[in-house]
């Protein structure tokens, strides 16, 4: 994609007519790529130019080069194709919506998203097979558990709080950690799962029971509760029922799909965590700069940063596996539609590690170093995966970004709440 990118920008400033971009681009295959490589290289050149037609306006020469890739694209054919296939109906859905063709209306938008949010939070089959067979969330996952294994090393009691419990997997880990600490044994862990909005508490309730379950095979003393809100902005520390002596650790696996806009909703739930002094909040977020208000750069970013996931899934899940189609089709695909063909109403405007920092700076959050156990647990869960060697990991300051390729998709990072101040925004 970035060969394709590199080749559309020259091509542009060769200004060729416009006529005559399908012929140039299918008829120039760079040197010293294969020949499926130099196919995927036009394919991607021919979404970019789409993409760039469609930034100007320029329907009419938009939707000729939107035939050529949809006749070259499939969803089921390799990443490329299938990359080009999902952007090129995103792109199409923007010049329908541009032009008249089709009327949606915002909260209608934010509606069907708000469902498919809600199906990622809980169980979903789909979401699990991705869970287990792409290396980055697992990856983050374990180094940030460690973390806060870590941080409550001498608590008899510990409190934590999980603002994306989905199924409960990170729990599993923190409590198979405190189960094996003998010197210093638990007295009591407690779980408490945020739910707001559309979250079903049903599915919450059977994530609670089956932790039970877990724990009492491990002889841990555990309890779970669900802190239900009707929207995040209602949360506040009585939610939580805090108790004398626990230790307080937060856990938010992709905080930006549980705090819709920014930065209200943000600032009430740190006030809110604020004010039980957790030991430490553990992030884990999407890597990638998807919420510029300029089309353009985010439709490249969002390229950049599908094109490497969607190489990842190729490699590391089953062409036929029915949940491979599920995740691709439901998930990945809506993430981009909203991404893509919407403006005011999308839902999925990620940010870089760097921009987190400067806001959680202002709510007086202070980084705190992923320690060397952290690390080591990253690496050694990226090479219990066959293709372990093309997850990467590197540090971004204090925290560390894992991606496929070299290409990042989440931000790992650990912080700490400095004392109550009546002006930290």
């Amino acid at each position: 994609m970035r060969v394709a990118r590199a080749r559309f920008i020259r091509f542009s400033s060769e200004r060729y007519a416009d006529e005559s971009i399908p012929k140039h681009v299918l008829g120039s295959a760079p040197l010293g790529l294969s020949d499926q490589e130099a196919k995927e290289v036009e394919l991607s050149h021919l979404l970019l130019a789409f993409a760039d037609k469609v930034g100007k306006q320029q329907y009419d020469q938009a939707r000729k080069l939107q035939n050529l890739c949809h006749f070259l694209s499939s969803s089921s054919g390799n990443a490329v194709q299938r990359v080009v296939y999902y952007f090129s109906k995103a792109l199409q859905e923007r010049i329908d919506k541009e032009t008249g063709k089709i009327i949606c209306k915002g909260s209608e938008s934010k509606d069907i998203l708000a469902m498919l949010l809600e199906k990622t939070m809980v169980c979903c089959p789909a979401f699990f097979a991705c869970f287990l067979e792409l290396p980055f969330y697992q990856v983050t996952q374990f180094a940030g558990i460690q973390a806060i294994v870590e941080g409550v090393a001498s608590a008899k009691r510990v409190h934590f709080i999980d603002l994306e419990i989905r199924s409960g997997g990170q729990c599993t880990v923190l409590m198979q950690a405190l189960a094996s600490r003998y010197e210093q044994p638990i007295e009591m862990l407690k779980v408490t799962a945020v739910g707001s909005g559309t979250a079903s508490t049903q599915k919450l309730e059977d994530t609670g029971k089956r932790l039970a379950q877990f724990a009492k095979a491990l002889h841990l003393p555990f309890s779970f509760r669900i802190a239900m809100v009707k929207d995040i902005n209602e949360l506040n520390e009585d939610a939580f029922e805090s108790e004398d002596g626990e230790t307080t650790a937060v856990y938010c696996s992709l905080m930006r799909s549980s705090m819709r806009t920014l930065p209200d909703c943000l600032e009430s739930a740190i006030t809110a965590l604020r004010k039980l002094n957790p030991c430490l909040m553990v992030i884990t977020e999407t890597e990638s700069n998807l919420y510029s208000p300029a089309f353009e750069d985010r439709f490249n970013e969002a390229l950049v940063y599908y094109s490497a996931y969607f190489d990842c899934i190729n490699v590391c899940m089953d062409s036929c596996s029915p949940y491979r189609r599920e995740l691709e089709e439901t998930f990945l695909a809506q993430q981009i539609k909203n991404i893509v063909a919407n403006e005011e109403d999308r839902i999925f405007r990620h940010m870089r590690i760097d921009v987190w920092r400067s806001l959680f700076a202002k709510f007086g959050m202070v980084e705190a170093e992923l320690s060397l156990s952290s690390l080591y647990q990253a690496d050694l869960t990226a090479k219990q995966f066959a293709c372990g060697e093309s997850c990467t990991l590197d540090m971004n300051g204090k925290s560390i970004t894992v991606g496929w390729k070299g290409t990042p998709i989440l931000s790992l990072s650990a912080w700490k709440f400095n004392a109550i101040t009546s002006n930290y925004i």
